[in-house]
């Protein structure tokens, strides 16, 4: 069951194509749903984080940069302004 969910989360398959060796893919939906409501999958990472922090397996040092520039939603239909005045811009 476990493996069909990682398997499911790895490749980005829809559930209905979940090969048939994870048996009935309405179970394995209906067994993710559970774990996700229930804190199932946030208890497994607790266990394994402190397990592996305690053999110092794990890093804590994080860095987070969370810069977002956006242009304005006119911005891309403005006329661009070349520079200089029009009859530099006029045909001969």
């Amino acid at each position: 069951m476990i493996e069909g969910i990682v398997y499911r989360a790895r490749t980005g398959v829809p559930w209905r194509d979940l090969p048939d060796e994870f048996g009935p893919w309405q179970t394995v939906w209906k067994r993710h749903r559970r774990f996700s409501g229930d804190g199932t999958y946030d208890l497994i990472l607790a266990v394994l984080a402190a397990a592996a922090d305690a053999r110092g397996e794990v890093e804590w040092d994080c860095s987070v940069d969370s810069t977002v520039n956006r242009a304005h939603q006119h911005a891309a239909t403005l006329a661009r302004d070349t520079g200089g005045s029009i009859e530099l811009h006029e045909s001969a």
